[in-house]
């Protein structure tokens, strides 16, 4: 009898204690936007009482999706283009509500992970100008560039003279043909060039922070040669039916887009604060922790 009252009260005791709040592993890629928007998907869980464990800096996109898959990481920020061209290897598409659409039913069949709904940035592919070279030539879109290329240098990423979505496209689709290039195979060169007038065009990304630095011009893409690439979480299928851990993400991506990214990123790579710094000054200007 005794021995009874003792489990019952072990019980009792056990009921009343609060329960260990879960933990959620967080990845990201190896560049710097993924490790803050990592650092803002981190913080907001914890400010929903999730423990979080960090697992920054894993690689590029195969690695974190592996990691992903074989269930090492709970989830990581992904672009859409990535996972239809990198990923799935399909077809270029460039309607953003369809390429959303396509990766999350086929992750949801291949490998039981999830996209939840993107965020406001689309860190696309940004063929950058000088403002001096748009006003010259009267430059708003690519096609617009088509006329003035001949008289232009590239300063391109070495990727981009071999990939579809670069110079091929540029020629296959406008016309685009520079009268010179020469590649650059950091981002901050590429920059630097257009800077120091060493090239007139470049090949950048939507989110890059010398662009309002720099008060460049990103063309139009006006004949659709780019997929979109949206932010969005992707997650493993049981912790994605957890609507507190959805709601902590979505409240991130309702906050970021193309500006604010720029602006973030500027502050890990110029004013040379640390990411989860940034991410934890964001988060609490926006009134998401205390």
């Amino acid at each position: 009898m005794l021995r009874l009252r003792l489990l019952a009260t072990l019980a009792a005791i056990v009921l009343a204690l609060p329960a260990a709040a879960q933990t959620i592993r967080v990845g990201s890629k190896n560049f710097t936007e993924q490790f803050i928007v990592a650092e803002l998907y981190a913080g907001s869980l914890e400010a929903a009482g999730f423990k979080v464990d960090r697992k920054i800096n894993l690689g590029a996109t195969l690695v974190a999706h592996e990691a992903l898959k074989s269930g090492a990481i709970d989830l990581y920020p992904e672009y859409t283009g990535t996972g239809l061209l990198a990923v799935m290897k399909a077809e270029n598409d460039t309607d953003p509500a369809r390429v959303f659409d396509k990766v999350k039913s086929f992750y949801e069949k291949e490998f039981n992970l999830t996209w939840l709904p993107p965020s406001r940035v689309n860190n696309g592919n940004a063929i950058v100008v000088r403002p001096d070279t748009a006003a010259e030539y009267k430059l708003k879109t690519l096609s617009e560039l088509a006329a003035a290329a001949p008289k232009l240098k590239l300063g391109g990423g070495s990727e981009f003279f071999d990939r579809y979505d670069g110079v091929p496209g540029l020629k296959a689709v406008y016309g685009i043909q520079f009268g010179d290039s020469r590649q650059f195979a950091a981002l901050r060169l590429r920059y630097d060039a257009l800077t120091s007038k060493q090239a007139d065009v470049t090949n950048g990304f939507s989110t890059d922070w010398q662009i309002a630095a720099g008060k460049f011009v990103v063309l139009e893409d006006d004949k659709n040669l780019f997929p979109p690439y949206l932010l969005a979480p992707v997650v493993r299928m049981e912790i994605a039916r957890d609507a507190k851990v959805a709601d902590a993400l979505a409240r991130v991506n309702g906050l970021i887009d193309n500006a604010t990214m720029q602006e973030l990123n500027r502050q890990v790579e110029v004013d040379k604060k640390e990411p989860r710094r940034v991410a934890a000054e964001f988060l609490k200007a926006k009134g998401i922790v205390k």
